[in-house]
């Protein structure tokens, strides 16, 4: 089947959409133009505004605003700095490392393959028998030489360890995360303040 060209409109179609046009009230007068139009191919689309949707996490409540990650600043300052979510009594002590961890887990010379599942489990275990306070240790992280072209970033469990503290099914029984004291560790590992159960 041929494809039908480019055409123009006949005097009549031309007449008749003049008559419309004069008769036509504009929505927006400004923003409307009742000039002849050109039968041509399909126009694009309109530009949608763009606008700023604040984050969520499907399947939990809306509690608090999660604090976006800021690339300028470093691990340490950045839970420092990120609202207490935890009674403020125990925050003070804990800062001062005056808070006893119910339970501990290591994750020294684990791989991040090893590290994750390993830290579920620890941390469900916990929140079953009621624990509120643990320690999770990663280790600072050392230099390594690399020779690829990609960066490896030291301590990679201690940076991934807190996002795995914040997203499901984590997410949902912790309550806080901190660097913890130089009695336990510093920042070589954190204190991770459960919710109470259910």
């Amino acid at each position: 089947m041929a494809r039908r060209g480019k055409r123009g409109l006949s005097a009549e179609e031309r007449h008749l959409w003049e008559k419309v046009a004069k008769s036509a009230t504009p929505l927006d007068p400004p923003a409307r133009n009742l000039s002849l139009p050109e039968i041509e191919g399909p126009k694009p689309a309109p530009a949608i505004p763009r606008e700023r949707i604040s984050a969520f996490r499907i399947g939990e409540k809306a509690r608090h605003k999660p604090h976006p990650p800021q690339p300028g600043t470093d691990l340490s300052t950045r839970l420092a700095q990120a609202p207490v979510r935890m009674d403020h009594g125990a925050y003070r002590k804990l800062v001062r490392g005056k808070l006893k961890p119910d339970a501990r887990i290591d994750l020294h010379g684990m791989t991040i393959a090893q590290a994750h599942p390993a830290l579920i489990r620890f941390v469900f275990s916990a929140y079953d028998r009621g624990d509120r306070l643990v320690l999770v240790i990663t280790g600072k992280g050392k230099e390594r030489d690399s020779d690829t072209p990609i960066p490896i970033k030291v301590g990679i469990l201690r940076h991934q360890v807190p996002a795995w503290l914040h997203t499901p099914p984590l997410g949902a029984l912790v309550l806080d995360i901190r660097e913890a004291h130089q009695r336990h560790g510093g920042g070589g590992a954190y204190y991770v303040y459960l919710k109470r159960p259910r």
